[in-house]
C-alpha cells in the first residue's frame, strides 16, 4: 500500500523550476505555433482542405502552450510569483483562457478533488447513483446529454473556450480582478487576431483559428476527463476524505506515446501532479524513474481511456464509477 503523505514529502526534491529550461520549453512551443499558424493562413490560397489538414498540428502546439500556462498557475514555470502570473496572462491571450479566473478555479479543483461535499469547482460534473435517481426526468435527461461523449468532446469545449471564458463565470461577485482578467484577455486576443485579419481577412483568420482552437480544446477536455473519471476513482465525503489519498488514488497515469506525451506536457502523469502540483511538467518523468511503483498505478493508455467515457455515475455502495446501464440494473 502506497503512503500518499510520505510520497508528498519525497516529491519535494523535484519542485524547483529551472528558469532557463522553462523559457526554452516555451520557445520551442510558441515559435513553431506562430510559424505554423502563419503557414496555414498562407496555405489557404492553395486550398482550404490542405490548410485545414495542418490545423491539428497547430492545435497540439496550442495545447502545449496551455500546459505551460497551467504550470504558471501552479508557480511551476518560473521561481517568482509575478513572473509566473504575467507569462500565464500572456499565454491566456492565445488559449482564450483568462488566467486569473482559471487559476483560482483550478486551485479549488486541486484542493477539493474527490470530495463529494465540494464538487463543482473546475471538474466534470458527477452525480452519485442516489442523486441521479432522485432527480426529475428532465434533470436526468439533461445530465445524460451532458455526459454524452459528443457533448463532452464537442459542444462542451466549444462552449467553454468560445463563450464561458469570455466572462468570469462563477467569479462574478469575487471582485474586479476577475472581470479585468476576462475582459482584458478578450481585448488583447482581439488585438492579436487583428494582425492576421489585416493581412489575410476576417474569414480566412476565423477559418484557421477556430479549428485550431477547438482541436486543442477537445484534446484538453479528453485529457482532463480521463485524469479523474475512471472505474476505481476516488470520491469520499468528510471526514473520510483525504487530500493526499484523493490526489494519488483519484488521478490516473495516462501513459501516452512519446510524441503525444511531449505535446501534452507529461500532464498524463496526473497522480504525481496532484500530489505535488508545483513540480514543473518537464520533471514529471523523472519522478516515475525515481518511484517506479507509480508507473502502473491507475495506468491507462490512450485507447483504453476511451472506454471511460461510458462511465457516468459514482456508486457509493460499490465505491466505483458505473455506467447508466449498470445503475439501471442495480435499481431493478
Amino acid at each position: 500500500m502506497l503512503d500518499a503523505r510520505q510520497l508528498m514529502r519525497d516529491l519535494q526534491q523535484f519542485r524547483d523550476p529551472n528558469p532557463a529550461r522553462s523559457l526554452g520549453e516555451l520557445g520551442i512551443t510558441l515559435i513553431p505555433f506562430l510559424g505554423l499558424f502563419a503557414a496555414i493562413i498562407a496555405a489557404v490560397d492553395a486550398g482550404y482542405l490542405l490548410a485545414l489538414a495542418l490545423t491539428p498540428l497547430a492545435g497540439l502546439f496550442l495545447l502545449r502552450l496551455f500546459i505551460i500556462q497551467h504550470d504558471c498557475g501552479h508557480g511551476a514555470f518560473l521561481k517568482s510569483r509575478a513572473g509566473n502570473d504575467w507569462f500565464g496572462r500572456m499565454l491566456g491571450v492565445l488559449t482564450l483562457t483568462p488566467y486569473d479566473c482559471w487559476s483560482l478555479s483550478h486551485a479549488r479543483h486541486h484542493a477539493m478533488t474527490g470530495n463529494l461535499d465540494k464538487r463543482g469547482f473546475g471538474d466534470v460534473d458527477t452525480l452519485t447513483v442516489r442523486e441521479y435517481s432522485e432527480r426529475s426526468w428532465i434533470e436526468r435527461l439533461g445530465y445524460r446529454l451532458y455526459r454524452h461523449p459528443l457533448c463532452l468532446l464537442g459542444f462542451g469545449p466549444t462552449y467553454l473556450f468560445l463563450l464561458r471564458h469570455r466572462l468570469p463565470v462563477g467569479l462574478m461577485k469575487e471582485g474586479w480582478k476577475f472581470w479585468i482578467s476576462a475582459m482584458g484577455t478578450n481585448i488583447v486576443t482581439l488585438a492579436v487576431l487583428a494582425v492576421p485579419v489585416w493581412f489575410a481577412g476576417f474569414g480566412v483568420t476565423l477559418a484557421v483559428f477556430l479549428p485550431t482552437l477547438l482541436f486543442a480544446a477537445s484534446m484538453g477536455v479528453w485529457l482532463f476527463y480521463i485524469q479523474h473519471q475512471f472505474p476505481n476513482a476516488y470520491w469520499k465525503s468528510k471526514p473520510e476524505w483525504s487530500f493526499a489519498e484523493a490526489a494519488l488514488m483519484g488521478s490516473t497515469h495516462l501513459d501516452l506515446p512519446p510524441l503525444l506525451r511531449w505535446f501534452t506536457g507529461n500532464i498524463g502523469i496526473h497522480h504525481v501532479h496532484h500530489l505535488s502540483s508545483t513540480i514543473p511538467f518537464y520533471r514529471l518523468p523523472a519522478v516515475l524513474k525515481t518511484h517506479p511503483e507509480l508507473r502502473d498505478l491507475n495506468r491507462y493508455t490512450a485507447w483504453k481511456s476511451l472506454s471511460a467515457f461510458r462511465l457516468a455515475l459514482w456508486d457509493e455502495r460499490q465505491q466505483r464509477m458505473v455506467t447508466f446501464a449498470e445503475a439501471k440494473r442495480m435499481a431493478g
